[in-house]
């Protein structure tokens, strides 16, 4: 059986982890928004929309990556 400390210290891993998801799409979502109100603004084709997005899922990645990496000792 498990003592409060590691319940407590499983409890903190779940909760990261269960926000993986999340963070990765809303960082894919606010990279495209960026991207698409750069060129709104600029008046130019959606060049700065595919590269903000792609920034948006590298981050979401690296979050991704971050998080898990923490999580497995």
């Amino acid at each position: 059986m498990k003592d409060g400390g590691e319940k407590g210290r499983d409890a903190i891993r779940l909760a990261r982890l269960s926000s993986v998801g999340i963070t990765f799409v809303l960082c894919s979502f606010i990279g495209y928004g960026i991207g698409y109100y750069i060129d709104k603004a600029a008046h130019t084709r959606p060049i700065f929309t595919i590269i903000f997005a792609l920034f948006g899922i590298g981050a979401g990645f690296l979050n991704v990556y971050r998080t898990i990496t923490k999580n497995t000792d």
